[in-house]
């Protein structure tokens, strides 16, 4: 008895443990396609499930093999059924069952399908079975038309999408490097400002001759010879002695 209860302790344990591996290996793949849906390939994809589908052939071969008692020769019954909540069962099965009642139970112990789905898949295949040979092949060969149909499609769509894609231009120019030369230029030497009036200078603007005249460039010309002009006196002072009689007193 001993011997027994010793080898289902070590079976269970080897299924505890590829149940774990499954389940890493099925959360590792939820977490890819949720973060990573934009950049994983297809083969990446295939790597995973495969992994799935091997610790799924190891789980169905331990199970298989005839270590001590076959577990379809068990029976689990529950112990204790509350509708409380309970902690250490919430602990125990990672946060997913908090309480074991006895709504609940038949849906956790149940070997078998559910009725009602066991129901519907018997009468599938009961009109499966019914169908004659031209019936099948003819809603196979309607079948494919719709596949290849969407197929087509998807290639389309596809192929529209690398062309814009590739076609599509990169950053769109905001700005113009001759308007800003042009602008700079205008604010630093004044080109291309025009003054009603005025006479062109070396850097193309209109300026006044009056301010022209009394500007330190007008003074000098560009050759380094005599002055070009002097500024006119808009004033005209009288200076007159200091023993002279004020005009008021």
């Amino acid at each position: 008895m001993q011997r027994e209860e010793k080898q289902l302790d070590m079976l269970l344990e080897a299924v505890l443990n590829r149940l774990n591996d499954l389940k890493h290996s099925i959360g590792v793949m939820i977490h890819r396609l949720e973060t990573e849906y934009e950049t994983i390939n297809w083969p990446t994809f295939l790597d995973n499930f495969a992994l799935i589908s091997s610790h799924l052939t190891g789980l169905m071969k331990i199970l298989s093999t005839e270590i001590g008692t076959p577990l379809r020769n068990l029976t689990v019954l529950p112990l204790m059924l509350t509708p409380e909540r309970d902690e250490a069962l919430l602990q125990l099965t990672e946060g997913r069952v908090p309480v074991f009642s006895h709504d609940l139970a038949p849906d956790y112990l149940r070997t078998k399908p559910d009725p009602g789905a066991e129901s519907r898949q018997a009468a599938h295949e009961a009109k499966a079975n019914n169908l004659t040979v031209e019936a099948s092949m003819k809603q196979v060969a309607q079948y494919n038309k719709v596949i290849s149909h969407v197929w087509d499609i998807i290639s389309k769509a596809k192929e529209d999408w690398e062309n814009e894609s590739s076609t599509r231009p990169g950053i769109q120019q905001t700005s113009s490097m001759a308007d800003t030369q042009a602008l700079v230029a205008a604010v630093g030497l004044g080109n291309g400002l025009t003054t009603p009036g005025g006479n062109p200078t070396a850097a193309g603007v209109m300026i006044p001759p009056a301010i022209r005249q009394g500007s330190p460039m007008s003074a000098v010309s560009p050759s380094g010879g005599a002055p070009m002009g002097k500024m006119p006196s808009g004033i005209k002072t009288n200076i007159k002695s200091a023993n002279q009689v004020h005009p008021y007193r």
